[in-house]
This record gives C-alpha cells, sequence and structure tokens, in this order.
C-alpha cells in the first residue's frame, strides 16, 4: 500500500471517528406506544376498562378530576457535551363520563401546544434583612450577656445558688 493510500484511509477512519462522536443520543421516556397508540382510543365506544386493557394505566391522572387520564411521551436527543433537547413530546388526554365511564373526548397535544414558563430555580427569598458576619459576631454585646443576672424566682432556680 502507498503512503498516500495509507494517509487517505487514516484521514477517512478519522473523519467518520469524528461524525460518530457527535451524533446525537436519543433517550425516550414516558408511555410508549407498543401494541395499540393512544389515538385510536374510540369517544362513545370506549370506556375506562377498555382503554386500561388497550393502553394500560396513564401516565397521569387528572389532580382535580380522577375522570380525566393523561398519556405522556416524550424523546430527547443529546450531542456530545451539550444540553438535552427535547425533540417530541405528546400528551394524549382522555376525558371521560363521570356516570358511563365512557370516553367523552381525545385530545392530542404535541410540543408546539406547550408553553414555555419561566422556572426560577434558586431559593425563595424570606423577609427580613440579612446580616453581615461582623453584625452577626458584635450582635450580642452590649445587650447584657455576659453579665451576671439575677435569677431569684425563675421556675427551677435555688436560693442562694450563684452559678
Amino acid at each position: 500500500m502507498s503512503r498516500h493510500a495509507a494517509l487517505a484511509l487514516l484521514a477517512a477512519v478519522t473523519l467518520a471517528g469524528g461524525l460518530s462522536a457527535c451524533s446525537p443520543i436519543t433517550s425516550y421516556s414516558g408511555f410508549q406506544a407498543i401494541d395499540s397508540d393512544p389515538k385510536d382510543v374510540k369517544v362513545g365506544t370506549d370506556t375506562k376498562s377498555t382503554v386500561r386493557a388497550k393502553l394500560g394505566s396513564p401516565s397521569v391522572q387528572s389532580t382535580f378530576d380522577p375522570n380525566v387520564w393523561f398519556y405522556v411521551n416524550q424523546i430527547k436527543e443529546r450531542v456530545a457535551f451539550r444540553r438535552p433537547q427535547v425533540t417530541a413530546r405528546n400528551v394524549t388526554a382522555i376525558t371521560f363520563n363521570k356516570d358511563t365511564e365512557m370516553v367523552e373526548t381525545v385530545n392530542v397535544y404535541t410540543l408546539k401546544d406547550g408553553k414555555v414558563i419561566a422556572f426560577n430555580d434558586r431559593e425563595t427569598p424570606t423577609r427580613g434583612r440579612e446580616m453581615t458576619v461582623l453584625e452577626q459576631l458584635l450582635g450580642s454585646v452590649g445587650r447584657g450577656g455576659l453579665l451576671p443576672q439575677d435569677d431569684e424566682g425563675v421556675p427551677g432556680s435555688r436560693p442562694g445558688d450563684r452559678r
């Protein structure tokens, strides 16, 4: 093999290795539709029991109404050292009638339907004034904490005891 062919092969292997290192790592989380899809649930014909048989338990039930079930899944991709990016998210909301337990509505929400909310992950500020280290160290000076106090008449003290 000639020197130019060996260098070309080495360059091709290096380029392929570099490109494969930048390929995204895909992760799937949440509800995974294997046998049936939540979109296949029929309004007016399916009940809670048939939906549970088709799809399994819901990802989440509504906090305020147990007749609303949510099936949630999402796909994230991560490239090299960057933060993961959500590339797809599907939320299927199935609403049941309270009396008959029949499916009333099936709504599918995607990533486009979501709203970005400002999330502050810092601690909640408390009311009051923050003291510096010097104020904390010298805060008890002048309050009489170092002087002996008259504990006569205080419950638990013995008469004439000067500790």
